[in-house]
């Protein structure tokens, strides 16, 4: 047996130029290109150059925008130098990636480590690229182990250009020496990720998303939200932990702010953890050698078991377009880079295993240029990215709504909610014809109004979260069932009857408002989408007058807390910001507890009588004069 050979000796003994090692390359096989940043471009570029030459070769990658157009060499030379098979699971509707189609393979990230090392798909040759070795001869694949690790691993002989400029990573990101073939010394940037673009719809829904997000949080950022909004959403948050498939610049940013702290995550505790890095070179300065940061490979980030295991893991993606029963498309676009979309429904999954884990899905509501909705009557011609059944919070600009546990019904009333104003009657003829409404909606108008923000409030009262906020049109069942919990007393006193049945058309009336000449809002305790109403206040103009008239129930367990005055606060703002002139109210005589909260409004309360009802009225230009 001869002497064991020095790791240094053989990196220097296996490294040449790039032509030297694409010449290795054998027609027909199959090659394996590193992933997304990560991607070793000057190898490519000399792959390319040498396609002419080259034969029916078959490049494994995932999807990509190709700093080299491959796919433009495999359509015109029909295949006969190479053809393309892109790892993609995204619906395929944009034109950059639809007339590449032919080379998708449909698959969820989680699974393509195991494609390669099964050998049900062999891979030949892995082009990768590493950082230069360290003392113990171990390579990083920096800023791409996802699949890239496994390919390497997998394949019959493994090509790395040596790239000094990628950042060393930690965790399950290293080669030996010894697991490489050929070294290719070449120095160059990084692909980075271009500036996504601001708007004002993420900007909002941003605020929309924060308040579903709890401190303590594990979280997963698909790399298609806006860097802006993302930090905008999590700037107050408190101890949140990361573990996502591509870490991103607004991880960073909020690191450095303290926000992100991974010290709740209740597994990979004190840890970033993801399987690749795509974004801006201080954004590669940041993972470098960071002992808070590690890589480890897409069957591991991706394991939905894996992901299920943190603490109130939220996963938090960007989609194209969703339908009225809760179908969602989602691609890959130019600021969103490669395939975020592959890993999605990985997370969406994972997330709904955990406790109190949930996903959002975002999206603005129209297209850029605003003329066509992105929620639609039924995905047609576009491939499904997330099944209906795996849906929970979907969120625009107008709004969020929980589709989990709704039927057909609920969901599209709920998405015809948080539609674009301009499309909702169209949508709303839509699931007439769909049969998605009963019948007795066949005959009602479509929902109306933008959904007002400014009038949400969270506040803790006897140790519990109390949402007070405008009511959505999938609050209905959950009305009516504030109605029937009633006390017979406290029925009275809101309706001016003995009542025992509350039918789901007088609940909708109460849902279903355009949030101007008619507001009602809520009280709610418990899971947001699953929430019990506790308390209910209304108000619903006579145009004649510009006055609205209010009326309010409480829970019996929540009377005496203030609550009705909180729900009264919310009332007289919407209705004033509306342009409406005052409120009044029909009350008993002896209903005490109405004339008191009335006369907590800081106006001029007057006071009349008619038909034996007491009849309180304010007007909001006649404040009350201090005692």
């Amino acid at each position: 047996m001869g002497e064991p050979s020095y790791w240094a000796d053989d990196y220097v003994k296996k490294t040449c130029k790039a032509a030297e090692a694409v010449d290795r390359i054998r027609p027909g096989q199959r090659v394996f290109i590193g992933s997304s940043c990560g991607e070793p471009q000057h190898l490519v570029r000399v792959l390319s150059n040498a396609s002419a030459d080259l034969a029916d070769l078959e490049i494994v990658r995932l999807m990509s925008l190709e700093t080299t157009p491959l796919t433009l060499i495999a359509n015109k030379s029909k295949g006969g130098s190479l053809n393309i098979r892109q790892f993609y699971s995204g619906s395929a509707k944009p034109k950059a990636i639809a007339r590449h189609s032919r080379f998708i393979t449909p698959m969820n990230l989680s699974a393509v480590p195991r494609l390669f090392k099964s050998r049900r798909l062999p891979i030949h040759v892995a082009l990768i690229q590493t950082t230069p070795p360290d003392d113990f001869g171990c390579l990083s694949l920096g800023v791409a182990v996802d699949i890239t690790l496994a390919a390497a691993l997998s394949a019959d002989l493994v090509i790395a250009q040596v790239n000094p400029r990628m950042p060393r990573v930690l965790g399950r990101s290293f080669l030996h020496v010894d697991d490489v073939d050929l070294f290719v010394e070449y120095e160059e940037p990084l692909i980075t990720l271009g500036t996504t673009p601001d708007s004002s719809a993420a900007d909002t829904i941003a605020q929309l998303i924060a308040r579903l997000i709890d401190d303590g949080s594990t979280i997963q950022i698909g790399p298609g939200t806006t860097p802006k909004a993302t930090l905008a959403a999590m700037k107050d948050k408190n101890d949140l932990g990361v573990h996502t498939q591509y870490i991103t610049d607004p991880v960073m940013h909020l690191f450095s702010r303290g926000v992100i702290t991974n010290r709740r995550k209740g597994f990979n505790d004190g840890k970033i953890v993801a399987s690749s890095a795509v974004g801006s070179e201080n954004l590669y300065e940041f993972i470098n050698d960071n002992p808070v940061i590690e890589f480890h490979p897409s069957d591991y980030v991706n394991d939905g078991t894996i992901i299920s295991r943190h603490n109130k893991m939220v996963a938090i993606n960007v989609a194209m377009a969703v339908d009225l029963t809760g179908q969602v498309a989602a691609d890959a676009l130019p600021y969103n880079h490669f395939s975020g979309i592959t890993g999605m429904l990985d997370f969406i999954r994972g997330a709904a295993m955990g406790e109190s884990g949930k996903s959002l899905l975002l999206l603005p509501a129209t297209t850029m240029q605003g003329k066509k909705s992105r929620i639609v009557p039924m995905l047609d011609d576009t491939a499904v990215v997330v099944p209906r059944s795996d849906v929970n919070y979907v969120c625009t600009e107008y709004g969020v709504v929980n589709l989990f546990g709704k039927s057909l019904q609920e969901r599209a009333l709920a998405l015809i909610s948080i539609a674009h104003p301009d499309f909702r009657d169209e949508l709303f003829s839509h699931a007439r014809r769909m049969g998605l409404l009963a019948i007795e909606q066949l005959q009602k108008g479509t929902i109306t109004g933008v959904y007002p923000l400014r009038l949400e409030k969270i506040l803790e009262i006897d140790g519990e979260a109390v949402t007070i906020r405008p009511a959505k049109p999938v609050d209905a069942r959950r009305i009516q069932e504030h109605f029937y919990n009633l006390d017979p007393d406290d029925v009275v006193a809101r309706f001016f009857h003995r009542k025992e049945r509350f039918n789901g058309q007088e609940a909708e009336k109460v849902s279903q408002v355009d949030y101007i000449s008619n507001l009602t809002i809520v009280a709610v305790v418990g899971e947001s989408g699953f929430g019990r109403v506790i308390g209910i206040g209304e108000y619903l103009l006579d145009p004649e007058v510009n006055m609205a008239e209010v009326a309010y129930s409480i829970s019996g367990a929540w009377q005496h807390k203030g609550l009705g005055g909180l729900i009264q606060e919310k009332l007289a703002e919407g209705a004033r910001s509306n342009g409406i002139a005052g409120l009044y109210a029909y009350t008993a005589p002896e209903n005490q507890g109405m004339i008191r909260l009335f006369e907590k409004l800081p106006y001029r309360i007057e006071t009349g009588k008619e038909d034996e009802m007491l009849v309180l009225r304010c007007r909001f230009d006649d404040p009350a004069i201090p005692a």
